[in-house]
């Protein structure tokens, strides 16, 4: 496989580029700057250059067959501050994206959307791939968006996506400002004896997936020739009251916790079915939430 990771250079694009390396594949990447926490392996193939600019993304594309688009330029928790910015900086480039793979006749495309917004407030747990989608922020909208023209563009013009709605995803060089990543933000509070500022009262829900598996599932998904839309989570459910009591485990410390004011944006309760996912790529977590969070914790020490 020749593979061009748009967004290498971030915290799942970094790992994903690892899992190609390791599984013998040709990697170019294409990112607004080098990666933050290392130096890129010699073997990748690393484009500076803005995902937004068509020149940049057409020369990036040559001689390519597979395309793992990963660049976002927002988080959740911020796009709703300006949806029509959302819009402008994700949406737009990622559709003049599929119009290139037409153009340069790319057909093979693995687009990681984001199971833990798409669907909104489910009416069930675990929620399968079929569940009913309404998004509360841009983000979800915008991934949303983005997926309607993925199978717009298979119809009309024989792209080959897969559609990966991942949950929450963490580990290793993961940003850790606050704005996404709940355990990346816990652990770097702990590790600096900060306070650890929480929205509602700790009982919202989430499917936490650690990084190494979700980017060996991007692998398989690219590798094979299924198409569809499929879940990417761990299956399980942890409230942020149990991620805390999992964290002070795992590193032996206890920090001050500060609640705050509930946000409208926030999904009480996602958990992901993934047993489609399993079936169709053979897949399945291997690391559950406490050794993740262990591997995760032992980074940080290291890498301060």
């Amino acid at each position: 496989m020749k593979a061009l990771v748009l967004g290498g250079g971030g915290f799942l694009g970094s790992h994903l580029v690892d899992e190609l390396l390791n599984r013998d594949h040709d990697v170019r990447v294409l990112d607004r700057a080098t990666e933050q926490y290392r130096t890129t392996p010699n073997a990748v193939d690393y484009r500076l250059g803005d995902f937004a600019d068509p020149a940049v993304v057409a020369e990036a594309l040559q001689d390519i067959d597979t395309v793992y688009h990963l660049a976002s330029a927002t988080v959740p928790s911020t796009s709703n501050l300006d949806p029509a910015a959302d819009i402008t900086a994700n949406l737009v480039p990622g559709v003049r994206l599929l119009e290139q793979l037409v153009r340069l006749n790319v057909r093979r495309i693995v687009f990681l959307s984001s199971g833990g917004t798409v669907y909104g407030n489910p009416k069930q747990v675990p929620v399968a791939v079929e569940h009913p989608v309404s998004p509360l922020c841009s983000y979800g909208v915008v991934k949303l968006a983005t997926e309607h023209y993925l199978h717009m563009f298979q119809e009309l013009y024989g792209l080959s996506p897969t559609i990966l709605r991942a949950s929450n995803p963490y580990g290793p060089r993961q940003g850790h400002l606050g704005v996404q990543g709940a355990i990346a933000t816990f652990l770097d509070r702990l590790f600096k004896g900060e306070p650890i500022r929480i929205w509602g009262d700790g009982r919202v829900v989430r499917d936490y997936l650690y990084v190494t598996d979700l980017a060996r599932l991007c692998v398989l998904a690219g590798e094979s020739a299924s198409e569809g839309t499929y879940n990417a989570g761990s299956g399980v459910g942890y409230s942020l009251n149990d991620v805390l009591e999992a964290v002070a485990e795992v590193t032996g410390k206890h920090a001050e916790v500060r609640f705050g004011g509930s946000r409208s944006l926030d999904v009480g309760r996602i958990v992901l079915d993934i047993s489609v996912t399993e079936s169709v790529f053979g897949w399945r977590p291997d690391v559950d939430l406490r050794a993740g969070i262990a591997l995760h914790w032992a980074w940080v020490q290291q890498s301060r």
